[in-house]
């Protein structure tokens, strides 16, 4: 039988197999030995009484006297009158003959897309939410909730989208999730137990949503984009479901046009199907307002998926799920399933914070970042690739730029990549094997204004096909 013992210091696990008796006292000295080799038990770290000790573990307190005796013998441990036994300050951990790989240089400047200025994130009026919260919160906050996310918090968002992006949503059809991937893992398992067997996912699009479809159990069928938006008409027969990026398409940043989103809501009522609908980046438009959630249109064929991930930061892992009321119900099962609840106080937080009128300045104040940072793209191309075209710049942070006819797209990531400059090939978005012209994506919400004209002064040759030597 094993004795274990996780007390003697965090993260340190003791075990003594009784199966072997006469050995526990040079079990106690081995692990005891290896915690201290492997840095478990760090210099100077105190170690508890011998009686303590024996007392955890099932010992006798001569035991585990002796073990200490023989350590500090050995030079491990030190045990002054008066003072706890501790660690010798000089011992130092083994080092391990395994070496991690050598992690390649961070990039100077990286123009990846879907990353929000992080640095921007309002941290005072978070922890004023969080305050709040702490001070007016009923006693049973801290407790198992609906699985289907804090009242609240349903209610605020429900009121947020109708106001805003124009859905038509009651708090009860609002489901508290983790974020956009995990919301749309939940719709697609409801979807799979309901009889779906394939997903349309947009082609360029989302470079996970075919690796999620197959963990939900469907098969991901490309579903063609152009300038209007994605044509979900042409998705293959036997496909009743599709994702969406209709206010922004992600990476064209093309918009769906009203035609294209009869067209969808068309074809979801003649297959008996659902739209799903990524709602990321709307708010952050800078040509004209933010177009309405396809949800509004259709809301009983359509679940759109939300979250703070973009407007306020990816670590609070809070979205939602607003669902048309026959998969409700089974969207929510599907959460408690996974994890019982997003967690409720931050689900307090952010009701309080939107409720407050503070979400809504903050989303002007990265409006107006945004577009600076946009603004400083536009004219950074200008002076050092004349020429370049970009598109996908009426909302959200990243863009698209063409690039010289016959420009081999990785070619170009790789030199830019020795420059110091991260960029990203459209090819790795794309879902199928059709042809296209060669471009980038290019996000700058984490960058600032100087540096996304330093990285585009580095690069603006291979931008345009005239790459000099340097």
């Amino acid at each position: 039988m094993a004795v274990e013992w996780s007390g003697l210091a965090p993260e340190l696990l003791v075990r003594l197999d009784r199966s072997r008796r006469g050995e526990l006292g040079a079990q106690l000295q081995e692990q005891l030995r290896e915690a201290i080799r492997s840095g478990r038990l760090a210099p100077g770290e105190r170690l508890p009484s011998t009686r303590a000790m024996a007392g955890e573990l099932g010992v006798s307190r001569g035991l585990a006297q002796d073990c200490y005796e023989q350590l500090v013998a050995e030079g491990y441990l030190v045990a002054r009158p008066g003072s706890a036994t501790r660690v010798t300050e000089d011992a130092r951990p083994v080092p391990s003959r395994m070496r991690p790989a050598e992690a390649a240089p961070a990039p100077s400047v990286d123009f990846r897309s879907g990353v929000p200025d992080v640095a921007s994130f309002p941290m005072r009026d978070w922890t004023w939410a969080l305050g709040e919260v702490g001070r007016t919160a009923p006693l049973s906050a801290p407790g198992y909730g609906e699985p289907a996310g804090r009242p609240e918090l349903r209610a605020v968002v429900a009121a947020y989208l109708r106001r805003v992006r124009g859905a038509s949503v009651e708090p009860e059809l609002v489901v508290i999730c983790s974020g956009f991937t995990q919301g749309l893992h939940l719709v697609l398992l409801a979807l799979a137990r309901s009889g779906h067997r394939q997903l349309g996912v947009e082609d360029p699009g989302h470079r996970d949503w075919a690796a999620i479809a197959e963990r939900c159990g469907l098969r991901a069928v490309a579903v063609p984009v152009d300038a209007d938006g994605a044509r979900v008409r042409d998705a293959a027969v036997g496909v009743r479901a599709a994702v969406l990026t209709p206010a922004h398409q992600t990476p064209t940043g093309v918009v769906m046009t009203p035609e294209r989103r009869r067209e969808a809501i068309a074809w979801a009522t003649a297959r008996d199907g659902v739209l799903v609908e990524d709602d990321y980046d709307a708010e952050f438009r800078y040509d004209r307002q933010a177009v309405g959630t396809l949800q509004g249109l259709a809301p009983d064929l359509v679940v759109t998926i939300g979250s703070v991930s973009k407007s306020l930061a990816p670590a609070l892992r809070l979205g939602w799920i607003v669902c048309p009321p026959h998969l409700a119900a089974a969207i929510a099962h599907e959460k408690d399933l996974a994890d019982r609840g997003s967690p409720a106080l931050d689900q307090l937080a952010l009701a309080r914070l939107m409720e407050s009128g503070r979400y809504d300045r903050h989303l002007r104040r990265m409006r107006a970042l945004y577009a600076r940072k946009r603004e400083a793209l536009v004219a950074a191309l200008a002076t050092h690739a004349p020429g370049a075209r970009l598109t996908g710049l009426a909302a959200g942070f990243h863009a698209v730029v063409r690039l010289p006819d016959g420009a081999d797209e990785d070619a170009v990531a790789r030199d830019a990549a020795a420059r110091g400059v991260a960029v990203y090939p459209l090819s790795g978005y794309r879902f199928g094997v059709a042809d296209h012209p060669p471009q980038l994506v290019l996000g700058f919400g984490n960058l600032s204004e100087a540096a996304v004209e330093r990285g585009i002064a580095a690069i603006g040759d291979l931008l345009t096909g005239e790459t000099t030597a340097r």
